[in-house]
């Protein structure tokens, strides 16, 4: 069985409900029907016509509560608790749905707001990332060919703890959704000193910092793409690596390398991206590309419907 039809026989075990708040796109409509049919996820599907003005009421009060020491007025919050995006995170917040996922009509930075304001941080990780599962074709590398690469859609130049704390998240997910063993690569233009500069030592800094946070994790850095996922390549630049070429999960140094390097792999080898999977908050949610087909949405709501089903046991690394 493939990855994608794995993911979706996996949310089928435990019925979860997931928000899709933007009903009024084609793509996101044919994704419920189909969601609906094959018994992946229940699903609430929203529109602007769709909201319950009691509840609008409710969740003008719920955001300014939330907001209100950012400034927010009372009528800021009242036109947010009417964006269905908004309106289905606070959903997710009140526990009327397990997770929501958006994106195809709305900008990553909304969808990340909506989590980040509504469903807020996870205290334990402290920092919203994002992540694809790459799936590409007859490729040797990663497991079969799948990939975690992150982070691709949040944060520009992450700081060394924001560089563990997205390593961690994206070790975790992978766990959660795929099974298996996380193997991190923590990507560099050097390995193991073969370079140098500040880049380079918050590289190294983060894979310290990884190790002491969660030492189970098997982490390698700082390191050159072709050494965390071609064994050949491995043995020759760094033989006394822990992931030996094999890392399934790769972390990039900031969102410029981690946007351009997901785009390229999907596109050059005809590959999925699944995601952008959002990280670090208390509960789950994805995001979408505005290209995404509707295929990309069923796929998003089965993977934040299996870390919805981790997350009502407890369970992380």
């Amino acid at each position: 069985m493939d990855t994608i039809a794995l993911i979706r026989e996996k949310a089928k075990k435990q019925s979860k409900t997931i928000v899709l708040p933007e009903g009024n796109d084609e793509r996101v409509r044919k994704a419920a029907e189909f969601l609906i049919k094959e018994k992946i996820a229940n699903i609430i599907l929203l529109d602007q016509d769709s909201l319950d003005p009691q509840k609008v009421d409710q969740y003008t009060e719920l955001f300014f509560q939330l907001r209100q020491h950012k400034g927010v007025s009372k009528d800021e919050a009242h036109e947010v608790a009417r964006n269905p995006v908004f309106y289905g995170a606070l959903m997710v917040r009140e526990g009327l749905a397990d997770g929501f996922v958006a994106g195809a009509a709305t900008t990553t930075s909304d969808v990340a707001k909506a989590g980040l304001y509504c469903i807020g941080i996870d205290r334990r990780i402290a920092t919203i990332a994002s992540c694809f599962i790459m799936i590409v074709p007859n490729c040797p590398y990663g497991e079969n060919g799948v990939f975690i690469f992150a982070d691709c859609g949040i944060v520009p130049d992450p700081t060394t703890r924001q560089l563990a704390q997205i390593a961690l998240s994206a070790a975790e997910l992978k766990k959660q959704v795929l099974g298996g063993i996380p193997r991190v690569g923590m990507l560099s233009y050097s390995t193991k000193g073969s370079a140098g500069g500040r880049f380079v030592e918050r590289i190294r800094e983060a894979t310290a910092m990884l190790h002491e946070m969660a030492p189970e994790v098997i982490i390698d850095g700082e390191i050159q793409v072709d050494a965390a996922i071609v064994p050949e390549v491995a043995k020759i630049k760094n033989p006394n690596s822990p992931i030996k070429g094999d890392a399934n999960i790769l972390i990039f140094p900031n969102l410029e390398a981690g946007n351009i390097s997901y785009k390229l792999t999907e596109r050059l080898s005809g590959g999925r991206a699944l995601g952008p999977l959002l990280m670090g908050l208390v509960k789950p949610c994805s995001d979408l590309s505005r290209g995404c087909q509707w295929e990309d949405v069923v796929d998003c709501a089965a993977v934040t419907a299996i870390r919805a089903q981790v997350e009502s046991q407890g369970e992380n690394i």
